[in-house]
C-alpha cells in the first residue's frame, strides 16, 4: 500500500524580531550573533498566538486545500514542546475546530524538535495497518529562549499540518528510518519556564551525528545517492548546521534553499522540518524526489524518502497561503513588546 501526504498548511505568526534588537538589550552584538547563527530575523507568536492557534490555522489551510471529509480522520497527532498545557491535550481543540467525528484517536507528542515528523510515522502506521483512514500529524512550537541566552537569539514559532493517507497522495513516503540514542544535549524539567542546552556539546555529538547517522542509513536502504533528489530538507536550529550537514553527505546549496526557512523566521523547533517540507511542497513538480531529516534533541532523527506524485497538480495549493508568502508577511517589534507578548513581563500581584 502507498501511504503519503494527501493535503499539508502551514502557519506563521506575522511578527518579527532582528537580533540587533535583542543583543541592543543585552550589550551583546547583535550583529555578530545574526552571521554567527546566520538568522536575519525570528517569528514572534502574537499576545493571542499559542501552539493550538497555530496547529488550527495549519490544519485549517491543509483542508481547504483538498476533498477530504473532516469526517473521514480517524487520528490527530499534534508534536511540540510548548503545548498550552500541561495536562489537557492540544489535539482534541484541533479536533474540534476541525469538526472531526469524536470516533478518533488523539494524541500531543513531545521529542523536542522532531516530535512533528514523529507524528507523521505514527499516522503512516496506523493508516497502513487500516486503524484509519486518514490521519492528521501537526508539528508546532512557540519556542523558549531565557532572557539573554543564545537560544533568545533564535527560538521562534510556526507550524505545519499534514494528512496522510492512502488515496489521492500528492507525495508518496517511499521510506523512513529513525536514528536514536540518549544523548542530553537539550533539555527543560517539569515546572522550569525556560530550557537549558549544552551549548556547543549540542553540536558535533548530537546534531551531526544523528542527523548523518539517519541520512546516510536511508541512502543506503534506498540505494540512492544526495543528487537523485530535487530537494534536501534538514532540521534547522540556526541557518548555519543545516547548510553543513547538507555538504558533509554531498548535497547541494541549490537543493537546500528553498527548504531552508531559518535565516528569515527563526528555530520554530517541531515546526522547522514540517515548514520546510510545506515550502518545497508550495513549488514541487510530479517525479520530483525529497529527502527530509529532522532532528530532536535528548535525542534522534527521523528520516523520509519522498516522492512527489501527479496527484499533486490537483491539489489547490493556491486555497492557502504559501510558506513564502508568510514569511514575507512581517511586522517588526521591539524588544519591549517582543517581551511582553513572550511572557518575558511578569505582572506582580497586588498585595495589601
Amino acid at each position: 500500500m502507498d501511504i503519503g501526504i494527501v493535503s499539508y498548511g502551514a502557519y506563521i505568526p506575522r511578527y518579527r524580531i532582528v537580533p540587533e534588537e535583542i543583543g541592543k538589550v543585552w550589550g551583546a552584538d547583535g550583529e555578530a550573533m545574526s552571521r554567527g547563527l546566520f538568522i536575519l530575523s525570528k517569528t514572534v507568536p502574537g499576545p493571542d498566538e499559542d501552539v493550538i492557534t497555530i496547529a488550527v490555522e495549519a490544519a485549517r489551510s491543509m483542508m481547504r486545500r483538498c476533498d477530504v471529509s473532516p469526517k473521514e480522520i480517524g487520528a490527530i497527532y499534534v508534536g511540540s514542546e510548548s503545548h498550552p498545557y500541561a495536562v489537557k491535550p492540544t489535539g482534541t481543540v484541533v479536533a474540534e475546530a476541525l469538526e472531526v467525528s469524536p470516533s478518533l484517536t488523539v494524541a500531543d507528542f513531545e521529542f523536542a524538535c522532531k516530535a512533528g515528523t514523529a507524528a507523521i510515522q505514527t499516522c503512516m502506521g496506523m493508516v497502513g495497518s487500516g486503524m484509519v483512514k486518514y490521519g492528521v500529524a501537526i508539528g508546532a512550537d512557540t519556542s523558549q529562549g531565557a532572557p539573554g541566552d543564545a537560544l533568545e537569539y533564535s527560538a521562534s514559532a510556526g507550524g505545519a499540518a499534514y494528512l496522510i493517507g492512502s488515496k489521492d497522495i500528492i507525495a508518496r513516503i517511499n521510506r523512513t528510518i529513525s536514528y536514536t540514542t540518549d544523548t542530553p544535549d537539550f533539555w527543560r524539567r517539569e515546572g522550569q519556564e525556560y530550557p537549558s542546552h549544552g551549548g556547543r556539546f549540542t553540536g558535533e555529538p548530537a546534531y551531526f551525528k544523528h542527523i548523518t547517522e539517519a541520512s546516510r542509513r536511508l541512502l543506503e536502504e534506498m540505494g540512492t545517492t544526495p543528487s537523485d533528489y530535487d530537494y534536501a530538507i534538514f532540521h534547522q536550529p540556526n541557518g548555519k548546521f543545516p547548510t553543513r550537514v547538507a555538504k558533509q553527505l554531498g548535497f547541494t546549496s541549490e537543493q537546500v534553499e528553498v527548504g531552508l526557512l531559518t535565516p528569515y523566521i527563526g528555530n520554530t523547533y517541531s515546526g522547522a522540518v514540517p515548514l520546510g517540507l510545506a515550502a518545497v511542497l508550495d513549488i514541487a513538480k510530479p517525479g520530483q524526489r525529497i529527502f527530509a531529516v529532522a532532528y530532536g534533541s535528548g535525542a534522534g532523527s527521523d528520516a523520509f524518502d519522498i516522492t512527489v506524485t501527479d496527484k499533486i497538480e490537483d491539489l489547490r495549493r493556491d486555497a492557502a497561503p504559501s510558506v513564502r508568502e508568510m514569511v514575507e508577511r512581517k511586522k517588526f517589534l521591539d524588544y519591549a513588546t517582543y517581551a511582553k507578548y513572550k511572557g518575558k513581563i511578569k505582572l506582580k500581584e497586588a498585595t495589601e
